[in-house]
């Protein structure tokens, strides 16, 4: 159920209002606009009276919400959520460009595409330290090591780092870590999901490889009822009939996902197509259709990379792809 307040309304009575509420075991996400302020009522609202709230003078309307998703859902929050890292700001008309290798590999590596995609104009490296693979026998990641690496690549060029989690149990190794992903495979962890709410920092979540759009938002939601609200949603293909493409690229969950939830959409082209010569006409349509930003697999020499060099742009290619990105975006706007 959400309540709409009147633009003037008394504040002492919006207290009094709240703490009612509050009383009968609800809890309460509060949404303060330009123009109103929404309050989402959350919990058994049966025993709610709606008319008795309705005619209160400093209520506009009452609603109740259908959806089983309340703290992602945009009719709790109007206004777009702005994810804030640094001095970078994601959603609410500001795009973010993540860039970078899908494994970390040396310092080398790390380093030389950092300050690549820096000059071409990312803002936020991309690196995995830890690596969900299919086989066994694949390269998992530098782990520990890795992280650390990344850590020397941000503090090299400035830029802030996103990187893969895959364990509640390597929780207390990404304390400096400026955003945390939650990959495909793990977007249903229930219980990490759960601790990524209580660890503060901000989560970029990605869209499992056969799940639907409401699943997605449960997932954002159990980060988001543990009390963390800077979470990036992300479309990153999903498993269809396709045969020459690592996956499908749902670009319509961009916009319908933004007409359901107030939280920024990103979309990866990369991981989508798994071939790096459609990850720039992807990536042109994923800004096209109102992404708040793009993820993209970057790297210095993707034939002897130990992860997907299949799918990843050399930084000359990334470059001239972030000049279209740009002009994409200025023809929309």
């Amino acid at each position: 159920m959400i309540v709409v307040l009147k633009k003037e309304a008394n504040q002492a009575k919006q207290d009094q209002l709240i703490d009612w509420l509050k009383g009968m075991g609800l809890g309460i996400h509060i949404s303060k606009g330009e123009y109103q302020t929404v309050l989402g009522l959350i919990g058994d609202t049966s025993k709610v009276d709606m008319d008795l709230i309705g005619s209160l003078d400093i209520v506009d309307s009452v609603k109740r919400v259908t959806d089983t998703f309340k703290c992602v859902n945009r009719q709790f929050h109007p206004d777009d959520t702005v994810v804030s890292v640094g001095d970078v700001k994601i959603g609410g008309g500001n795009f973010a460009m993540i860039a970078g290798p899908c494994s970390v590999e040396s310092e080398a590596q790390i380093v030389e595409v950092a300050k690549a995609v820096k000059a071409a104009g990312a803002n936020l490296l991309r690196g995995g330290a830890f690596k969900p693979r299919t086989s066994p026998y694949d390269f998992q990641g530098l782990k520990a090591e890795g992280l650390e690496l990344l850590r020397i690549a941000r503090k090299e060029t400035g830029l802030p780092i996103v990187t893969e989690i895959m364990s509640v149990s390597d929780l207390p190794l990404f304390e400096d870590v400026d955003i945390l992903q939650v990959g495909a495979r793990n977007m249903q962890n229930f219980d990490l999901l759960k601790e990524l709410g209580q660890f503060g920092k901000p989560v970029l979540l990605k869209r499992g490889l056969a799940n639907t759009l409401k699943e997605l938002l449960m997932s954002a939601e159990y980060i988001m009822a543990s009390g963390n609200e800077q979470v990036i949603l992300c479309e990153r293909g999903i498993r269809t009939y396709s045969d020459y493409m690592r996956n499908t690229l749902d670009l319509s969950a961009v916009p319908m996902l933004h007409e359901l939830s107030h939280l920024p959409v990103i979309v990866d082209p990369s991981h989508a197509t798994g071939i790096a010569r459609m990850v720039p006409p992807m990536a042109l349509s994923a800004a096209a259709c109102g992404a708040d930003g793009l993820i993209i697999e970057v790297h210095n020499d993707p034939i002897h990379a130990l992860c997907d060099g299949a799918q990843s742009l050399k930084p000359e290619e990334y470059a001239k792809l972030v000049k279209k990105v740009e002009a994409v975006r200025a023809a929309i706007q």
